[in-house]
């Protein structure tokens, strides 16, 4: 529950600070005077967006600060799924810079709004007089059937099993047009593997016959070449071979007389021998070599068929031509299995089509048993909130399944005798809508575990013996519930375990809204105020002393 609250510059408000009662709390003020500002700051606290123009003071920062008291709402495991750190005493805080930058914080660790509004969901149901007019909506009516049928964590498995149903459905349909595009393109696929296939290529292939076709353009020039080369090193008579064997020869004749001669011996020896080698070579290669000018043609062709291939398909290597022809045997392949994996794709989609088809039928089940029961209820809290010929009537007709299942639901309504039931927004007034959301409040307070309640002028359109009634059912729920009410009725501010009183002090060059606990003598005024006006009576003072003492 809500421990303590403050308020720094937002809107009207320069500093505010409340420490609201464990159970009903009553606000009370003028109209204008701040009232809903309060509650348009504590939505600051569960996710809300806000921005500059929420600063009282443009030069600093808004400041909006809750502590919780969390202890009995078992939400460790929240605490440690969002990896924060957990205190029987929580704090929230927001920030809003002059720049219009918001910053959340849960126990001083920033988070960000989605985080704060999974946990403002477990501390805090904040009703507005815009939630008032969501009642005639149906996404809401059907929040509320789940809500009290306790399908609310079936739905979310629902909703999931739904997920996959869709991913499949849309993987099957996926597929169905894309195997007839892949039937139009098989021929043509055909092709173009066949013609891939039918090349063979082979890694480095094109790099070995480009060297490979140099040469043998070359040709003639290559064999002339070597053969000049042969006849000087040893193809005639005074050619390198036999005159360095000459010089070796002479170099051997002194070798004896000195080191230095047997080293140059020796070298010369060396070279001879090297000389040698390469003129047998020469010789070898000169004699084999020879111009093919048939396996220039096959040379030729076979490059030109990978330049061909290349071009067509936009690539410049072989590994490149090699994926393409893997991509294409895959897609043939696919072709070829077209029966069999549409057959799978259509089976996974008709399993999760009967898994989450099992989970709606058994949600709306649960749903349609509670019908009856939550009309009874309502109508009998109805009737004791002076509407004695309320009806309330559950329509339910299937429907194709969506995320929230196979349950189109309707909550009819009819505050007169002898009228049916009707669509909500079609038969309600502001009253009767305020005392049909009050009494589903008071029914849902347990069903959700809420730790506190926030009402706002939920009472309006009513009075007299009503407004107690009402009242009577707050303080009922504020048993379980810390329960703070904004109201314009006496009757109810004269209940609460606590009441405060919301003005705006207009002394200074701008207004600013503040907010007192009122004491008993305090209370005892403001309530002959709400009864008699600004210069209560003696009889409204008398009638405010009644209501309180009640």
């Amino acid at each position: 529950m809500l421990q303590k609250l403050l308020i720094k510059n937002y809107a009207l408000i320069q500093e505010l600070n409340i420490n609201p009662s464990a159970n009903l709390n009553t606000i009370t003020g003028e109209t204008g005077a701040g009232k809903s500002i309060m509650l348009g700051a504590v939505g600051l606290l569960i996710g809300k967006r806000a921005d500059t123009k929420v600063l009282y003071s443009s030069d600093s920062k808004c400041v909006v600060e809750g502590i919780f008291d969390i202890s009995e709402y078992n939400l460790h495991s929240f605490f440690e799924s969002e990896d924060l750190d957990y205190d029987n005493e929580c704090v929230i805080r927001r920030e809003i810079s002059v720049s219009g930058k918001s910053r959340a914080f849960i126990n001083d660790t920033p988070v960000t709004l989605d985080i704060l509004k999974k946990l403002g969901n477990n501390l805090m149901d904040v009703h507005s007089q815009h939630e008032t007019l969501l009642i005639g909506d149906q996404d809401f009516q059907l929040k509320i059937i789940d809500a009290y049928s306790g399908t609310i964590e079936s739905l979310k498995a629902y909703k999931s099993l739904y997920a996959t149903y869709t991913k499949a459905k849309k993987d099957f349909r996926t597929f169905q047009e894309n195997s007839a595009q892949m039937q139009q393109e098989k021929d043509f696929n055909q092709f173009f593997f066949d013609e891939l296939d039918k090349a063979q290529l082979k890694d480095n292939e094109q790099e070995e016959l480009e060297d490979k076709l140099e040469i043998l353009e070359n040709g003639e020039l290559i064999k002339l070449k070597l053969s000049e080369a042969y006849q000087l090193v040893d193809g005639q008579e005074f050619a390198a071979v036999h005159n360095l064997h000459q010089a070796s020869e002479s170099l051997k004749a002194i070798q004896s007389y000195g080191k230095d001669f047997q080293e140059l011996s020796e070298r010369l020896n060396s070279s001879f021998i090297e000389i040698q080698d390469i003129a047998k070579e020469l010789e070898i290669t000169t004699n084999e070599f020879e111009h093919q000018p048939e396996e220039l043609n096959q040379t030729q062709e076979r490059l030109s068929l990978i330049y061909s291939l290349q071009q067509k398909h936009h690539v410049d290597s072989i590994d490149e031509l090699n994926k393409i022809k893997t991509d294409l045997e895959e897609k043939l392949l696919a072709v070829e299995d077209i029966e069999g994996s549409e057959s799978k794709l259509q089976k996974a989609m008709e399993e999760a089509f009967a898994k989450m088809d099992e989970k709606a039928q058994e949600i709306s089940k649960q749903r349609i048993y509670h019908f009856e029961k939550l009309e009874k209820e309502l109508q009998s809290l109805l009737a004791g909130l002076g509407m004695e010929d309320a009806i309330v009537k559950i329509d339910n007709h299937p429907k194709a399944h969506d995320k929230s299942g196979i349950d189109d639901i309707k909550i009819l309504f009819s505050a007169n005798k002898g009228v049916s039931p009707q669509n909500l927004k079609n038969v309600a007034s502001g009253g009767e809508f305020s005392r049909l959301m009050f009494a589903i409040k008071y029914i849902m307070a347990d069903k959700i575990a809420m730790p506190t309640i926030i009402f706002d002028e939920i009472d309006t359109g009513i009075s007299g013996e009503v407004a107690i009634k009402m009242v009577n059912m707050m303080q009922k729920m504020a048993e379980n519930h810390q329960v703070i009410t904004i109201s314009h009725l006496p009757q109810i501010a004269a209940k609460g375990h606590q009441h405060y009183f919301v003005y705006k002090d207009n002394t200074a060059d701008k207004s600013v809204s503040k907010i007192k606990l009122l004491d008993e003598s305090e209370r005892s005024l403001e309530i002959a105020k709400m009864i008699g006006g600004e210069n209560p009576s003696e009889s409204a003072i008398k009638s405010a002393k009644e209501l309180l003492a009640i």
